[in-house]
């Protein structure tokens, strides 16, 4: 997958996982700023996403990850 579409994904996701992901698994410095993509508009989540291409692919498919433990958790609990 390209850096262009790789950004792409990302902005067409929900930013809860990833960010949910950081807050979770990451450093301090990844906490806090899982904190402020969770927070941020469109406009800010983009520049987040540019500045640290890398850093946040690794967490939305570590988010991708959490997601499916949690929703095939609840998806046995019936």
């Amino acid at each position: 997958m390209t850096a262009d579409e790789r950004l792409a994904t990302l902005l067409a996701s929900e930013p809860y996982w990833t960010a949910r992901a950081m807050q979770e698994q990451g450093s301090r410095f990844y906490r806090h700023l899982g904190a402020a993509l969770e927070a941020a508009d469109a406009v800010n989540r983009r520049l987040i996403y540019q500045t640290w291409p890398d850093a946040l692919w690794d967490f939305h498919t570590r988010g991708r990850r959490l997601e499916a433990q949690e929703t095939g958790a609840a998806g046995t609990d019936g």
